[in-house]
């Protein structure tokens, strides 16, 4: 059986010749459109992303007050910063507002959507009363819980008095402060937390709550073995997140104590705007910035790394 060509359709590929597949030019064309349209948010991303970093490290290594003209001076800043008397203090804070806002911000959420999940009535009420502080302006709720905390006037020792306790000094003790701050703390960022575990556990497989309650496992077993492994992921990306995010407080110490009392909530985020536009040595804050920018990488590497294992199980 001969095959015959008609004029104008396609014909064998010659050997050694690519033939480029249909829609290719077409599809080319569509990529660099992509790309053309993309540009715009490339170029502010990068100008206002990268550039303030590549320009924090040239800071890093300059002497001025952002008017007079820098005087490069090395690694001297960095020299300067590590020999600052306050940075230990300061790091000492940060881990312990690390460390108190995982303990109490951590499983609070978790516990919350379990919870709320339960809920057959007012379920959308909860979740919009939870997610309140979210939607309120940080400075806005600080101000509000430093009318909380006023030891003559302020809501909790009012409540406390009707309980025959109190009043406490929230703010003006070095013990209570730095707990009252990790309290505000979890309060502002739980709302936000708990909806995304809410969303994960609507995905949860019925299947294997039907399967468990069959073997005749408790709630307490269904929830160790069923719910929290469908959760592990998501789990161990917000615990990252938080730990970065509570190591880099300072609107609330800024706002309620101004690193008091006795330096007791300085962090080290606010050791950084305290070198900057209080003592007006903006490369000694960039130092210390770039500082703590290679502590969190460093954390995050390791974390990672710990987690592999665990999260993929």
């Amino acid at each position: 059986m001969t095959l015959t060509t008609l004029p104008g359709s396609a014909t064998a590929a010659e050997p050694g010749r690519a033939v480029a597949a249909p829609g290719t030019k077409r599809a080319n064309r569509f990529g660099w459109w992509g790309l053309v349209f993309l540009l715009p948010a490339l170029l502010s991303f990068g100008y206002f992303s990268w550039w303030p970093i590549l320009r924090g490290l040239a800071l890093s290594l300059q002497q001025t007050n952002l008017i007079d003209p820098a005087q490069w001076v090395g690694l001297e800043n960095f020299r300067h910063v590590l020999k600052d008397p306050l940075l230990a203090t300061a790091v000492l804070n940060t881990l312990k507002f690390g460390a108190l806002g995982v303990a109490i911000g951590f499983p609070l959420p978790i516990v919350l959507a379990l919870a709320m999940s339960e809920l057959r009535r007012l379920g959308g009420l909860f979740r919009v009363l939870v997610y309140l502080p979210v939607v309120i302006p940080p400075v806005v709720s600080v101000l509000l819980w430093k009318f909380f905390y006023d030891p003559d006037h302020g809501l909790f020792n009012a409540a406390l008095a009707h309980l025959g306790l109190g009043p406490l000094s929230w703010l003006q003790t070095t013990s209570g402060a730095l707990p009252s701050l990790v309290l505000l703390i979890v309060w502002e960022g739980a709302g936000g937390t708990v909806l995304l575990y809410l969303a994960a556990l609507s995905a949860v497989p019925t299947e294997l709550y039907e399967a468990a309650e069959v073997d005749g496992a408790s709630i307490r077993r269904r929830v160790w073995h069923v719910t929290l492994p469908q959760l592990r992921g998501l789990m161990l990306v917000l615990l990252l997140l938080q730990i970065i995010g509570t190591l880099q407080i300072f609107t609330e110490p800024f706002v309620m104590t101004d690193g008091g009392p006795e330096n007791s909530t300085v962090t080290v985020l606010y050791l950084i705007y305290r070198n900057a536009f209080v003592s007006g040595d903006f490369g000694s804050a960039a130092a210390l910035s770039v500082l703590l920018a290679l502590a969190l990488a460093v954390l995050s590497v390791v974390y990672l790394r710990v987690t592999r294992r665990w999260s993929k199980a």
